[in-house]
């Protein structure tokens, strides 16, 4: 038995995606500023960046998609249970897990391997240096997924969407029992199980 259920993990995720939010629309920054950001970023080698610095309009765009993922996801939590437990989270959990499974790989080897950071008593081998951080012309549009940032995001989501799967797993089997056993106790009632 899980000691967390899907429902409050769930509505946790939503929640946590909702402060996100609100975090990139008013002030990126103090997301890039986190602890965690920086130790994961430091960990892996993933480089900083300049672009969550101030607000701007990347910023919220993904601020108004991070809100709208929020509030439906947390909508579909006062579906019936068989719905949202079985059927709707049932198939979302798995792609999600392989979606942010992708990203945080894709973040991790593609990380620019050119050129090094000096050898500072702070910084990572693979930290590219700060010509990359400042940001130059020549850079493609995964070039701005490579950053400490995503690289955490894409990661918590992964470990977060993977602890759902789980849980939901045993739950949706609980479920299925509870429900036979319901459907075979009314058929008993109405006579059709003394045949």
């Amino acid at each position: 038995m899980a000691l967390i259920s899907a429902k409050t993990i769930l509505t946790s995720l939503c929640l946590f995606h909702i402060t996100l939010a609100y975090f990139f629309y008013t002030n990126p920054n103090a997301i890039a500023d986190q602890a965690l950001v920086w130790v994961l970023g430091e960990a892996m080698g993933m480089p900083q960046t300049a672009a969550f610095a101030t607000p701007s309009a990347a910023c919220s765009l993904l601020a108004v998609s991070l809100l709208l993922v929020g509030l439906s996801d947390l909508l579909t939590l006062s579906l019936p249970e068989e719905i949202w437990l079985v059927h709707y989270w049932g198939s979302q959990a798995p792609l999600r897990i392989t979606l942010f499974a992708v990203l945080t790989l894709f973040t991790y080897f593609s990380t620019p391997s050119y050129g090094r950071s000096g050898a500072g008593r702070m910084s990572h081998p693979l930290t590219p240096p700060s010509a990359f951080l400042a940001g130059n012309s020549t850079l493609s549009g995964g070039d701005g997924l490579r950053n400490r940032v995503f690289f955490t995001f894409a990661f918590l989501e992964f470990l977060s969407w993977f602890w759902v799967w789980v849980t939901l797993k045993e739950e949706a089997g609980r479920f299925v029992v509870r429900k036979k056993r319901r459907g075979s106790s009314s058929s008993y009632g109405r006579g059709e199980g003394l045949r």
